[in-house]
Order: C-alpha cells, then sequence, then structure tokens
C-alpha cells in the first residue's frame, strides 16, 4: 500500500513538473510573438518568472535591464514598510494646545493639530473620516473647558518638511489627485472636488458648477473647453504645492458621465486646520486669529508656540489595512508617505532621498543588488524610476517567508485571474505578482513594456501570462 502511495507521488509529482515545462516553453513562444509585435517595434519589453517555491528562474528576457515601473513599484515600497514598520503600525495625530486656559473658558493661547505623517486622517476609506475626526477634536475641546480662543488654530506639519512631491514627477500630473503630495499633516488624502458642467457646443467655455468642499482660499482659473462628445475627461488641474490659484486646462466632453474631477489640495495642513475652525466657529467657539501652520509660521519668523497640554490622540488604520488601499486603488500618497515614513522611523530625516536611501538599503542586505534598484519615489509616478525585473522578482520571492505576507498577497488586486499589481504611465504597462497555475504550481511574475506604441497593450501581455494558467 505504502509503495503505491509512493509511485502515486511520483506520477503526480512528474505530471505537474512536465506540465509547468510545457507552460514556460509555451511562455516563451507567446512571448517573442510579443516582441515581434508592432506595437513593440520600438520598445523595450522584459519579463521574469520565478518558481515561487524555490526562487529558480523559470524564464527570463532583459531581466537585468532597468525598466521604468510605473505602479509595480509599489510592491517594493510596501513590503519595504511592512519590513521595517510592521503590519500593525499606526500613526498618531494628536490634538493640544499651548499657553492656558482661565475660568470663563478662554484659551489664551493656541490649538495645534501634530501631525505624524497620517495620509488617512480625514479619509472616505476608513472609519477617522472627515466629520468623525473634527466631532472628536471638537468633543476634546469641550471636555478642556474651551469656549474661545486668544490665538489660532495651528497645523503642524513639520515632520516632513516641506518638499512635498519628489524630484522627478510631472507637471501634468502634480495638481491632480493622484499627484498629490505628502504632508506632515495630510488631510482627506489631500484632495477635493470640482464639478464641471460642459458648454452646448464644441470650444464653449466649460462652467464650474462648485467646489466640495468649499474653497473660499483657492482661486480656480477656468480655461477648460468642452470637448465633442464622447471625447470624456481631458481636464488637468494646475496647482503648485502652496498656492492659492489654480489652473483648469484642457476639455471636457459633452454627454460626459461624471460630475466633475478631483485635484491635490495645495496645502493639506492648512486646510485641515481651516476646516476645524470653520467647525469651532460655527458652533460659537471663535479664534482671533486666522487658521495657519508651522510652516508659515517659520516663514513669517513667527516662534512656533510649547504645547501645554494634549487633549486628543487619533489613531490611524494599521499598516496593513492601509497597504490593502495602497495596493488595490494604488494610491500614491501612500506610496510618498511610507517611503518618508520609513526614513524617519529609522533614525533618519523624513525625506523622500532618505526614504530611497533606507529601502535600497534594507534590500541589499537580503541580497538585492543596489544597482538594480534606481528607485526616484515610493509610488512609480515618476517615469524615471529604473527597476529590473529581476530585483522585483527577487523582492516577491523574499516577502513570501515573512509573517506579513498574507496581508500582503491580500492587498494585491486581481487582475487577469492573477494576485498581480498593475502600472500604468505615459508609454509604459507593467505587471508584479504570484499565479498558482491549475496543476498548483506557483509562480511569480513581472513583465513589463516601455515606451510601446498604440493602444490595447494589456490584452497582448495577458495574451503571454495566459500561458501560465
Amino acid at each position: 500500500m505504502r509503495l503505491r502511495t509512493y509511485f502515486l507521488l511520483i506520477f503526480i509529482f512528474s505530471t505537474n513538473f512536465v506540465n509547468a515545462q510545457s507552460k514556460i516553453q509555451n511562455l516563451s513562444k507567446a512571448f517573442n510573438k510579443l516582441l515581434n509585435d508592432d506595437q513593440a517595434k520600438h520598445a523595450i519589453t522584459s519579463l521574469c518568472v520565478l518558481d515561487a517555491k524555490t526562487g529558480k528562474v523559470l524564464f527570463a528576457h532583459n531581466e537585468q535591464v532597468g525598466m521604468a515601473t510605473a505602479s509595480t513599484l509599489k510592491t517594493i515600497t510596501a513590503a519595504t514598510a511592512f519590513s521595517i514598520l510592521g503590519k500593525d503600525f499606526q500613526y498618531q495625530t494628536t490634538l493640544a494646545y499651548s499657553g492656558n486656559i482661565t475660568n470663563d473658558g478662554t484659551l489664551q493661547g493656541n490649538l495645534i493639530v501634530i501631525g505624524s505623517g497620517d495620509p488617512t486622517l480625514g479619509s472616505w476609506r476608513y472609519q477617522n473620516k472627515e466629520n468623525t475626526v473634527l466631532t472628536q477634536w471638537v468633543n476634546a475641546i469641550r471636555a478642556a473647558g474651551i469656549k474661545k480662543i486668544e490665538g489660532a488654530i495651528i497645523g503642524d506639519d513639520r515632520i516632513f518638511g516641506t518638499q512635498t512631491t519628489p524630484e522627478g514627477w510631472v507637471w501634468q500630473d502634480i495638481g491632480n489627485y493622484y499627484g498629490a503630495g505628502t504632508s506632515g499633516l495630510s488631510w482627506r488624502e489631500n484632495q477635493f472636488d470640482i464639478h464641471l458642467k460642459p458648454g452646448n457646443k464644441l470650444t464653449d467655455e466649460v462652467k464650474v458648477v462648485k467646489t466640495v468642499p468649499d474653497m473660499p482660499y483657492v482661486k480656480i482659473v477656468n480655461e477648460l473647453k468642452t470637448g465633442s462628445s464622447g471625447t470624456g475627461d481631458h481636464a488637468y488641474a494646475f496647482i503648485p504645492p502652496y498656492s492659492n490659484i489654480g489652473y483648469l486646462r484642457g476639455s471636457w466632453g459633452m454627454g460626459i458621465g461624471k460630475t466633475g474631477i478631483s485635484v491635490a489640495l495645495p496645502d493639506p495642513a492648512f486646510d485641515c486646520a481651516f476646516r476645524l475652525q470653520d467647525t469651532l466657529k460655527r458652533l460659537g467657539i471663535v479664534s482671533s486669529l486666522p487658521a495657519t501652520t508651522t510652516r508659515l509660521m517659520i516663514l513669517n519668523n513667527q516662534p512656533i508656540p510649547t504645547v501645554t497640554q494634549k487633549i486628543s490622540t487619533i489613531n490611524s488604520p494599521t499598516l496593513s489595512e492601509i497597504t490593502y488601499w495602497f495596493m488595490k486603488k494604488s494610491i500614491n500618497l501612500y506610496g510618498e508617505t511610507l517611503l518618508k515614513t520609513i526614513a524617519f522611523k529609522s533614525g533618519k530625516v523624513g525625506t523622500t532621498a532618505k526614504g530611497v536611501e533606507t529601502e535600497v538599503n534594507f534590500w541589499a542586505t537580503k541580497g538585492i543588488d543596489k544597482s538594480a534598484l534606481n528607485i526616484i519615489d515610493g509610488s512609480g509616478l515618476s517615469p524615471g524610476n529604473r527597476i529590473t525585473t529581476s530585483a522585483m522578482a527577487n523582492i516577491l520571492y523574499l516577502a513570501q517567508k515573512e509573517d506579513w505576507f498574507s496581508e500582503y498577497y491580500k492587498a494585491l488586486p486581481d487582475h487577469n485571474g492573477m494576485k498581480i499589481k498593475s502600472g500604468t504611465i505615459n508609454d509604459v504597462s507593467a505587471f508584479s505578482g504570484y499565479h498558482t497555475d491549475s496543476s498548483g504550481n506557483k509562480y511569480i511574475i513581472v513583465i513589463s513594456i516601455n515606451n510601446y506604441t498604440g493602444s490595447g497593450i494589456n490584452k497582448k501581455l495577458f495574451g503571454v501570462l495566459d500561458e501560465l494558467k
């Protein structure tokens, strides 16, 4: 009986091995077909497939060539954050005051919102939504006995410095929601909405219906023109960080089904302080000075007040929860924040450059060649990132051995019947992740094409990856 079981296992193993070999041969043929496709004529195409159990290279082409990653870079950022911060890591945002409170409830000082970089504060995706946060702060202020403020509401955004966007980001991206930069005090995912209405004929001016929420301190200069029916959304916002003027350019098609666009908050810390001040004012708790931030105070040579008492602390969701949305919805803000956070938590200045340095050095200790990781940012939005598919595949292989891997794997999107992260920027398309075939063979897959022409390239990339099913 035991002998029969032994031979049965040998037969199953041999069958799976032959099937796997056949799949790789078919993969090679499909990949060569892609290389000879007209869309790839002037492109660089790379593919690296590993045996997920052993790390052995099953197929590779151009695997040592640095490729623009687009959002597949998020797989490395997330793995680094899990490794350095831990899956249960949480940010903490603190509400405090300076000065003292008199017997009649007058705060002779300032309310200060001290940011730790939490990119989820006020986000609609989690428990700590905007109204929930504001309500908690109002309750804490009332509990402290504050009825009037002889001072300002201050947003303390110092933890990450003043550079919100990484070097190498494209100007056309920066003012839009997906190009929202980081802040030491992020708020509502650092974005707001602009509702638009197209004109009745081509090139008519597009009407700005409203902003959500109302943005009285930002002037929107509308240069949008009505596009023809079916052309859809070609509207872009150009809003520099910390500016109070934004330009809308491009076109907004007739008959479009969307209400408008989401754009980047120019100064999230200020907006956070502004919303708290406005909420308190409507409840009869008035402050004598306008809302401000520590950055603005430093610019104006004003001293930063010393905290007297902390009155409320808000914990962010765990890193596991943050990573779930980071990967599923490809939120660039989260990637840039995590990169700065791993630097800060490693005892360095919380900057993009130091985050990259920390990340590259970490994977170097795991055997990944530093020169294979030419990283510019944490999200992949920069077209200047250059990472080899071999390096990315090997990081994915190493991730499987960690106690946080199940949370990491769960966060990966489902594309083409596989657990893979997609990435798309101008003329770049890539996928990175894991797949288990019908026979139980497990693969790690990283595929990328740079400088292709035309549209519909993903269907052809999937045509290659389908050979592993």
